[in-house]
């Protein structure tokens, strides 16, 4: 449980049951192997349950004008894949995690779907060890600048919604190719985003949503740059 409790102070919780935690990493790859314990799927559900709260709670409550449609886009903004992995990797989860071997050699501790799920399920075994007020805390140490920083223009950081509803304004729809490259463990995509047969943008993510949502951010610079302010 040693690198357990490296992971438990990089989230500044000290677990009264760090079994919780060995149990958010314990990946379905490894379990299939060795068939000895239950996987980390029942904290996902859990985790991103109450992820989906904390986030709801806090801007309702810090935006108090907002419309219902302007809260959706802030929340969608701070709850998804992109933002989980992107707290999974500073808190360094990838490296404790239990996978297969297969897994393993695939580059799975850098895998953005493997890592934004341990981190949902980390979520919920810090809920499960200490509760609703707590998990609140921790959610909001780590969560809270990110918020402020996505609904400073709320819904203006999905680009690619941004992007189509300015031009179906004008009839016009965007469409994206994507190119993958490099390794499993490293791929990076690139995101060639034309309209009416004309290249207006490109942008590169280590997801395919990433890279569109880059790439439509560069055409909004170009046609609206008031858009991505």
């Amino acid at each position: 449980m040693k690198d357990l409790a490296v992971l438990a102070e990089a989230l500044g919780h000290d677990f009264t049951d760090i079994g919780y935690l060995h149990t958010a990493m314990v990946h379905r790859s490894y379990v299939a192997e060795h068939l000895k314990e239950g996987s980390n799927e029942r904290f996902e559900f859990l985790g991103d349950a109450v992820l989906q709260l904390v986030v709801t709670d806090f801007i309702f409550r810090e935006y108090p004008n907002l419309p219902e449609g302007e809260l959706a886009k802030i929340r969608s903004a701070c709850v998804n894949g992109d933002l989980l992995r992107e707290v999974a990797e500073e808190l360094g989860v990838g490296r404790h995690l239990l996978l297969g071997r297969g897994e393993v050699t695939s580059g799975g501790r850098t895998k953005a779907s493997i890592l934004a799920d341990a981190m949902e399920a980390i979520l919920a075994a810090v809920y499960l060890d200490a509760g609703l007020k707590v998990c609140e805390e921790l959610i909001m140490r780590l969560w809270e600048v990110r918020i402020r920083a996505r609904s400073t223009a709320p819904g203006r950081r999905d680009f690619k919604t941004r992007l189509q509803e300015l031009l179906a304004v004008e009839g016009q729809r965007p469409k994206y190719r994507i190119i993958a490259d490099g390794p499993d463990h490293e791929k990076s995509f690139t995101a060639t985003l034309t309209i009416d047969g004309r290249q207006v943008g490109v942008g590169t993510g280590h997801s395919k949503k990433e890279a569109e949502q880059h790439a439509a951010e560069q055409a909004l610079s170009a046609m609206e740059p008031t858009a991505v302010t």
